[in-house]
């Protein structure tokens, strides 16, 4: 899944959620900015880390990685 047209809406909204926040963000912040549910984020975060768009920094905490940033 290396194309942004191969990304669901939910993990759209989740990257430019992502891409919004300055530091590593929790499950429920991340939630919060990008108006989901906690379970659609937690789905959208572990098909995106898979793809390289995001990673985990510090326990339960994600940010973008270069490439998520590029994705934005």
């Amino acid at each position: 899944m290396a194309a942004k047209a191969a990304l669901d809406a939910k993990q759209k909204k989740v990257l430019k959620a992502l891409g919004g926040m300055s530091d590593p963000a929790t499950n429920k912040q991340i939630a919060g900015a990008a108006g989901l549910e906690s379970q659609d984020v937690t789905a959208a975060i572990k098909k995106l880390k898979d793809a390289g768009f995001v990673d985990s920094p510090a326990r339960c905490k994600y940010g973008l990685t270069p490439s998520g940033k590029k994705a934005v």
